[in-house]
């Protein structure tokens, strides 16, 4: 999604194209207008400031994005107004994503309740960066439906009784890699407009749901995931129209570890090829470049506590 509105609409023309395909383009520039701001409405500042996490995207130096997160007690990003978002913590020691996170960077946030599935996004440029945070100016505020997050309950880990953080990488992921995928219901992906492309810049971070193996390993660098019917804002797929690279962020939930995979992203529409994902509407192809994982990365835990009532059309996936 832009900075600035493109051609009189609140979208750019990735995420307008799609919606042109679809019949959707002049009903979503008007809701945009009204659901698009460029301030936070008082419920989403109070609802920022009880999360324990965020999702961010930032994009690196080769202009990769990333997906990374952040976490801290409840309060740790607050609002001290209504265009700026204090975030309290950085990522974890040794993501890429320290280094991106610089004044005048964009970043996404996505701030996510597994309890009670609510979400909203919080776009905008990094204003400072110290030791303890960043401040953020928020040009993008809105929110998202509550389809397809499952339910979890969290809790914190001591880092007495977390263990030390440890690093491993490559390229083609392997088996341990493939298993934390082969399990997932939930995702986050990063990724954006390069300033160089359009002026109407932007970094976008999203999530994704679905049943466990709604992410495919097609072989050891294909990952193919359903597109479910959503808000018809398409901020992620209209960024990967016009800059396919992305970044995939994969939680475990269980343990802490986190999967980063740099991808390079590609929409599929072919009918036969969306009918093997029961209740897709399109699909979306990632190649995977490069990937991270950290065990022990995440000082949170999360039990699970129900997968969404709009994932049952999909149910034929199990």
């Amino acid at each position: 999604m832009p900075e600035q509105p493109s051609g009189g609409s609140s979208f750019h023309p990735g995420e307008r194209a799609i919606q042109q395909r679809l019949g959707m383009r002049d009903k979503m520039d008007a809701v945009g207008r009204r659901a698009l701001r460029d301030f936070m409405p008082d419920q989403h500042r109070a609802f920022f400031a009880g999360l324990p996490f965020l999702v961010l995207g930032t994009v690196d130096a080769a202009g990769w994005p990333l997906a990374s997160i952040v976490t801290g007690a409840p309060g740790f990003a607050w609002t001290p107004n209504a265009t700026t978002l204090r975030v309290g913590a950085l990522p974890p020691a040794g993501d890429p994503a320290i280094a991106n996170l610089e004044a005048g960077s964009d970043v996404g946030i996505v701030g996510i309740d597994f309890a009670t599935r609510r979400r909203n996004r919080a776009n905008g440029v990094v204003q400072a960066v110290d030791g303890g945070g960043f401040d953020v100016r928020v040009t993008q505020s809105f929110g998202n439906c509550p389809k397809y997050i499952q339910a979890r309950d969290w809790q914190p880990v001591p880092d007495a009784e977390r263990g030390a953080p440890r690093l491993v990488e490559g390229s083609a992921p392997g088996a341990a890699e493939r298993t934390l995928v082969a399990a997932a219901d939930t995702f986050f992906i990063a990724s954006a407009l390069d300033r160089r492309q359009d002026p109407c810049h932007g970094v976008d971070a999203s999530h994704r749901g679905g049943l466990p193996g709604f992410v495919r390993s097609d072989d050891d660098r294909t990952l193919t995931v359903p597109d479910y019917s959503g808000n018809f804002y398409f901020n992620t797929l209209g960024n990967l129209l016009v800059n396919p690279r992305c970044g995939l962020l994969f939680l475990d939930f269980a343990s802490g570890a986190t999967l980063q995979l740099a991808a390079e992203a590609e929409i599929v529409w072919g009918e036969r090829e969306v009918a093997a994902f029961p209740g897709a509407q399109r699909l979306v192809r990632f190649r995977v470049a490069h990937w991270r994982r950290v065990e022990n990365a995440v000082p949170l835990r999360w039990r699970f506590g129900g997968y969404s009532p709009f994932l049952a059309p999909a149910r034929g996936q199990r």
